[in-house]
């Protein structure tokens, strides 16, 4: 009995002893299991750096030692809190300003209808998202804000780049086409111009045509008109005077359409001419009598007697005056401008 009861209570002992001994290990595996599942944690938030640099070995001890080192990386380049979050606001108001103005460019090209090269899109869709992600920090890891934060800069200058592209190449088909009708605006002065000249010409021509057939008409009745009794009176009395002509050539005046107001200028310009002497001779160009025709034969038009008859010339320097310039004043003035007539 005494050896039988000595071998049962050390069987007991021992039995006793193994299961107190695996009670205290699962005691013991329970928190380290916990201990490895926030190493393991901090290690996904922290990232890749903390996490090359923990031990890889196995047990309780490294991964007590795994959790101490993700912490400390965790904090040893941490920011203060409303650093961190001051820095995402801030990116997030420049990816939203970034989205806008891509909006505002894509918009003034399609308005503005120009051939562009290139794409002429602007993709924001991934900047939008990342915006949408970062708007509310209070819901998000204060330690995986700084790299959410970098990756929306990071998006955000893409846009801005995009952006400026194509809003230089905006400008410069704007710049083009506005060149292009400028040197159209200039064209068509120049075009309208040169018409207009060219219709006044014409008209001139027109007008100086018509005046030399009227000039021509009345000359060769004027024989036979209302002048003819001046006419005859001068020849028959043989009064070649200056007075006589400005007299002769007074009530011709209405015969070519013009009024008494003409008279002045045309004493004055044949005054300056020939000094109304019906004989009055220009040796340096041949000019002859009161208009100073040129050459004096010119005046066979107006009659045979060119030579003696003062009437005849006065009547044909009025013809040459009527086709050529419109009037006696506008001959005056000719020759005020230029010396001549």
């Amino acid at each position: 009995m005494t050896s039988s009861s000595s071998q049962t209570t050390r069987r007991d002992l021992r039995r006793s002893a193994s299961v107190s001994s695996s009670s205290a290990s699962r005691r013991f595996v329970r928190p380290a299991a916990l201990t490895l599942g926030l190493a393991m944690g901090l290690t996904a938030v922290v990232g890749t750096t903390a996490s090359a640099a923990l031990p890889t070995a196995s047990g309780p001890a490294p991964v007590m030692q795994r959790a101490a080192l993700v912490t400390a990386a965790a904090t040893s380049t941490a920011k203060p809190l409303s650093a961190i979050e001051q820095a995402t606001s801030d990116a997030v108001a420049a990816a939203e300003a970034s989205v806008v103005e891509a909006a505002t460019v894509t918009g003034d090209v399609s308005a503005a209808a120009l051939p562009i090269e290139g794409d002429t899109t602007i993709d924001t869709t991934q900047l939008r998202e990342r915006i949408e992600g970062l708007k509310d920090t209070e819901v998000i890891p204060t330690l995986l804000l700084p790299d959410l934060t970098d990756k929306l800069t990071d998006a955000t200058d893409d846009v801005q780049a995009e952006t400026a592209d194509l809003r230089g190449r905006l400008e410069a088909a704007q710049a083009q086409k506005a060149a292009e009708e400028e040197a159209a605006r200039i064209a068509a002065e120049v075009a309208a111009a040169a018409e207009a000249a060219a219709k006044a010409k014409a008209e001139e021509e027109a007008a100086a045509a018509a005046a030399q057939r009227s000039s021509g008409s009345r000359s060769s009745s004027s024989s036979s008109s209302s002048s003819a009794p001046a006419a005859s009176a001068v020849a028959s009395t043989g009064d070649n005077s200056p007075g006589a002509a400005q007299q002769a050539a007074s009530n011709m005046l209405g015969e070519f359409g013009w009024g008494q107001d003409q008279f002045s200028c045309l004493v004055s310009l044949w005054n300056k001419e020939s000094g109304w002497n019906y004989q009055a001779y220009n040796s340096g160009s041949g000019a002859y009598g009161i208009p100073q025709a040129l050459p004096g034969s010119k005046m066979a038009s107006a009659g045979g007697d060119w030579q003696t008859n003062a009437v005849t010339q006065v009547r044909w320097g009025l013809g040459y005056i009527s086709g050529r310039y419109g009037s006696p004043c506008g001959a005056w003035g000719h020759s005020q401008s230029v010396g001549w007539y």
